[in-house]
């Protein structure tokens, strides 16, 4: 799941002397975020530890049986 939040703001005297309109140039930083954070490669959730592994299964052998 991407967020975009957008911390530049565009001054349209700025815009205009480089011959874009302000709009243009908003949707265009709008784009650029969007591809940089939906398409960045690092993907915390592969990271996160989902349980004991392999290692730990061999030190602390199963687990007994429970009884009811």
């Amino acid at each position: 799941m991407a967020s975009l939040i957008s911390t530049t703001t565009v001054q349209p005297e700025a815009a205009n002397t480089r011959g874009r309109s302000g709009l243009i140039n908003e949707i265009r930083e709008f784009w650029s975020q969007f591809f940089v954070q939906a398409f960045s490669p690092y993907r915390p959730e592969l990271y996160y530890m989902r349980g004991p592994g392999p290692a730990w299964r061999a030190k602390h052998g199963r687990k007994p049986a429970r009884k009811d």
